[in-house]
């Protein structure tokens, strides 16, 4: 029994009067209450469901709806309700099974008197939700998926509720006084940059679309801008979320496309920005650190367009000119989501012009950080050692509450954990640094990396590998993984770096590195790359892959120094069959 009794009836005036009349607490008690047709579900929290029910009668927009299922536990209180309800539209939302109707007015995510306890009886109800055929998928499954971790409906922590607030506040006094502006957001890897922008629009949009049924209560952290005023000014906004990774971009059209109040045409390129004619009143920038200054393009065709795009927004072809300048020509107001550790090419904005962006946005309060970790339950002080172990003073782990971190000696005992993991939990996959050739997109039965006679292939796809059914088998690049989480990975460090034990450094071995792009001179800019140049790169994508495991990660080292390292400094050695 999980301490919650469901009832049901028709959603009609005649079956709400016959409810509301058997007991007193129909019309009195805190419940949670979902109203559906076989395509569509609105979830609600209420201490007067009877009278809830009538309201959402009223309302022409509700009129499609069938039927009411009430949540109801003696047990429950206001507490209790908000929390089931927030865990019902994330899980609705990311099951797929249903469109879900509801706004966002800031999710709650508060602690409150034996939640835990309480929160073991919801994990009943949502299997008995899914014996019942209401959710398709079991609760873990969902967890895992893409419409779960890129929801709108996520529930912010305080850093990402402060940030937003801010933002909200200048964009809408913005907004009223006619001024153009550009906010910019900093934070470390898992901090939810990705989250706060799929939020924002959803928020905006959910404002300017707001029904009169939907009641925004005091709990909710942006009950206050929800108003006629603010519904005028958002009304016509027109916005764009542009995304730099194919792979991520992909991922996201997809959850906006089935996202109501969103679509997936919001999901820009910076190219897709650049070619417009239109103009957009907000861009949302992912991962602003990846838009692209003049060089060598990926393709002949991309070429020619950085040139035509150059030549149409500002009258000439100038080298000077960065993708960033493109959306600042297309856009009235922006927000950049930044984190210069996160540049892995040459061809990114170099880390001065990022660290000049978050100058000039302190000087005018237009600045705001993401400081909590969201992905990884090691935290802060997790992500702290990743960024130590991969410069030249490391410092000694410490404890990392459950969080799994472990070397490797043995690349087989790491994979077969990976297995493992993913077997168990699901999300689990190799990723590696550009450190081997990519074989097998000449020849689809060539292995692309070899290590103590295990072979393997490269990711075979570019949009949403971690979510392919071939995946478990390959390893996952940096241009793959970057912006996804996953709950373990398992972190091939190649030949590309090794161990100057004269110097006591970590060296990079440019005859290693793979990545054409991630190496080359840019001959358009008359850009000369050292070694050291190149270093940092590297390093970076090293921080990205080591930061995407929710729960752990592991680690494989091919240098034998390095890993020997590597050991003075991981809490956990894993050692293989000797």
């Amino acid at each position: 029994m999980t301490g919650f009794r469901i009832e049901r009836f028709p959603f009609d005036s005649a079956a709400i009067q016959v409810w509301q009349q058997k007991e007193r607490v129909n019309n009195n008690w805190p419940v949670v209450y979902a109203i559906n047709n076989d395509k569509q579900i609105y979830v609600g929290e209420t201490v007067n469901a009877a009278n809830r029910m009538h309201q959402h009668l009223s309302t022409p927009q509700r009129k499609q709806l069938e039927s009411v299922q009430i949540i109801l536990n003696e047990r429950s209180n206001k507490s209790v309700c908000l929390d089931l309800e927030s865990q019902l539209i994330r899980y609705f939302a990311a099951d797929g099974k249903f469109e879900v109707l509801n706004g966002n007015a800031g999710i709650s995510d508060a602690d409150y008197f034996q939640r835990e306890e309480y929160r073991k009886s919801f994990d009943e109800l949502f299997n008995e939700l899914y014996e019942e055929g209401f959710l398709t998928r079991p609760v873990p499954e969902l967890i895992n998926s893409n419409l779960f971790k890129y929801s709108p409906f996520k529930a912010l922590n305080k850093d990402q509720s402060i940030a937003l607030s801010g933002i909200l506040e200048r964009l809408l006094g913005d907004l009223e006084d006619s001024i153009s502006s550009e906010l910019v957001i900093q934070g470390d890897p898992g901090t939810g940059k990705t989250i706060v922008a799929i939020y924002l629009v959803k928020l905006l949009r959910d404002i300017a679309t707001h029904l009169p049924d939907e009641l925004i209560g005091d709990e909710s952290a942006f009950a206050e801008y929800f108003n006629p005023t603010n519904k005028e000014l958002v009304g016509m906004y027109r916005i764009g979320l542009v995304v730099p990774q194919q792979s991520l971009r992909k991922t996201i059209q997809d959850v906006f496309d089935k996202t109501p109040g969103l679509s997936k045409e919001m999901i820009l390129s910076p190219f897709d920005v650049g070619k417009s004619r239109d103009s957009w009143d907000l861009l949302i920038v992912d991962e602003a650190h990846r838009l692209g200054i003049r060089a060598n393009q990926s393709s002949a065709i991309q070429n020619k367009q950085f040139g035509e795009i150059n030549e149409e927004l500002f009258g000439e072809d100038s080298l000077d000119f960065t993708q960033l300048d493109w959306i600042r020509a297309r856009s009235r107001n922006r927000i950049l989501m930044v984190d210069s550790a996160q540049s892995i090419r040459p061809a990114d904005l170099p880390k001065q012009a990022i660290d000049d962006l978050v100058s000039r946005a302190r000087d005018v309060e237009n600045f705001f950080l993401l400081a909590s970790q969201m992905r990884v339950t090691g935290g802060e002080d997790y992500i702290s050692f990743v960024q130590s172990l991969l410069s030249d003073e490391p410092v000694q782990a410490s404890g990392f509450g459950t969080y799994e971190l472990k070397l490797f000696d043995s690349f087989s005992a790491m994979k077969r954990e990976v297995i493992k993991r993913n077997n168990d939990e699901g999300l689990a996959r190799l990723l590696a640094g550009f450190a081997w050739p990519w074989n097998s997109k000449q020849d689809k039965t060539a292995f692309d990396i070899e290590i103590e006679g295990e072979r393997l292939f490269w990711n075979r796809s570019n949009t949403d590998w971690v979510n392919t059914k071939t995946s478990i088998d390959e390893v996952g690049s940096i241009h793959t993984i970057q912006g996804y989480d996953l709950n373990y990975a398992g972190v091939i460090i190649g030949p590309d770096l090794s161990f100057d034990e004269e110097r006591q450094k970590i060296a990079f071995n440019r005859d290693s590195y793979f990545d054409v792009k991630g190496r080359e001179n840019n001959k358009k800019l008359g850009l000369e790359f050292t070694d050291e140049d190149i270093r940092q790169y590297v390093l970076n994508i090293y921080r990205v892959l080591m930061t995407r495991g929710i729960q752990g990660t592991f680690v494989y080292v091919v240098d034998d120094a390095l890993r020997r390292h590597f050991e003075n400094y991981f809490p956990s050695i894993e050692e293989g069959p000797k």
